[in-house]
């Protein structure tokens, strides 16, 4: 499984995607499959290339799915049927995010462009330009904007939709790979070098960086951090690499740090997070591969769809939980 979401529909519903092609709604109360999408070369339906990326509204209405193909196709998440199809990214879309309460979406691509969409509408709005690389990853919240990782540009933009403007954070050097907000003015992001930072709106460079966050556990080397997620205006946030574990988060009082909550074990690469709203459950999308690429290969994990409860314990230290998978 290379990306996925979760949601609350009607029960506990997860949409995953894979390099296969495929998108599939499931039941996580029985595992069982509601709904498959398959390969679809002719694009008639669905995609012809590799599922990257998803997003759900926030109000569960629409699921939007990015590709390899080049193409963002929208799904009434109902039943599944083919709302729209959204065409103009050159390269493949490696990202897909709504803004909360609305139905904007946004997307990223490898063609170095960031694009705003009307689901309602049906509709192209714009195209943002600056990133000079790869776009990576999306993230939206509230406020009309989105923030944009860019790969090996090393910049994280905040594109300011109705001020027509964009704020610039430039690292020195490496490739930003995913990226996911706290809340509208702060966000956390994942590296190629192993490292994880903590950003904020007001502040060009980190307000607190962790380097080497993901190590491999024979040789010590750092691990590409290949996906983040942070629970919405809370403090706490996971990522995960190939590394072995999942790296649960705590930011501190005042965004001043970050420091480490505890880890979940797991074997392969973790192309995806997600936590669940109200916190309770981590979910990871977990594959083999890396969803870019096969540049590595886990022999020893499966492509699959990890659910893991996160279980408030009593304790006098702050933040305690327990981990059940």
């Amino acid at each position: 499984m290379h990306c996925l979401w979760f949601i609350y529909f009607s029960g506990t519903i997860i949409f995953s995607g894979g390099k296969e092609g495929t998108i599939i709604k499931w039941d996580v109360a029985t595992g069982k499959m509601l709904k498959k999408i398959a390969l679809d070369k002719t694009d008639a339906l669905g995609h012809s290339g590799a599922v990257l990326c998803l997003a759900l509204s926030s109000d569960s209405k629409f699921l939007a799915s990015g590709s390899s193909d080049k193409i963002i196709k929208i799904w009434t998440v109902a039943d599944m049927e083919l709302y729209c199809v959204f065409k103009g990214h050159r390269d493949l879309v490696s990202g897909v995010a709504f803004r909360m309460n609305s139905h904007e979406l946004f997307s990223c691509g490898h063609d170095r462009n960031v694009k705003v969409w009307n689901v309602d509408e049906k509709a192209y709005v714009e195209t943002l330009f600056g990133h000079q690389n790869a776009v990576c990853a999306i993230d939206s919240f509230y406020k009309e904007r989105c923030v944009t990782a860019g790969g090996q540009d090393s910049s994280v933009r905040i594109w300011k939709i109705l001020e027509e403007s964009q704020l610039v954070f430039q690292l020195p050097s490496g490739s930003l790979e995913c990226i996911s907000l706290i809340d509208d003015d702060h966000f956390v992001t994942g590296g190629d070098d192993g490292s994880v930072a903590l950003w904020g709106a007001h502040k060009k460079k980190p307000i607190y960086t962790v380097r080497q966050a993901h190590r491999a556990p024979i040789t010590g080397e750092a691990c590409w951090v290949t996906a983040i997620d942070a629970l919405k205006n809370s403090d706490i946030f996971a990522s995960g690499s190939h590394s072995g574990e999942i790296k649960v988060w705590i930011v501190q009082d005042g965004f001043r740090g970050i420091q480490l909550h505890f880890t979940i074990p797991v074997r392969g690469f973790v192309n995806s997070l997600r936590f669940v709203m109200n916190g309770e459950m981590l979910i990871a999308g977990v594959g083999q591969e890396h969803r870019l690429g096969r540049w590595w290969r886990a022999t020893d994990a499966k492509n699959s769809v990890c659910l893991f409860t996160l279980k408030k314990v009593v304790s006098d230290q702050p933040h305690s939980d327990e981990v059940e998978r």
